[in-house]
């Protein structure tokens, strides 16, 4: 193998390995986004927000 060949297998395995790493932190920020949004959405003022806030507001539980 020449040279030439290395250089460009390295090169190769360098994009791949850079571009890689970039789409696992573009994954990374979209999950946090997404848990962001859901926590959101189970925080107490969604509840407040239903069309019928009384209804699976409460429950009752007899021993």
């Amino acid at each position: 193998m020449d040279i030439a060949q290395l250089s460009m297998a390295m090169s190769a395995s360098q994009v791949q390995t850079a571009f890689g790493a970039a789409m696992f932190s573009k994954s990374l920020d979209t999950a946090a986004v997404a848990g962001e949004q859901i926590t959101n959405m189970i925080d107490a003022s969604a509840m407040e927000l239903s069309v019928n806030p009384a209804v699976g507001a409460n429950f009752d539980m007899y021993v």
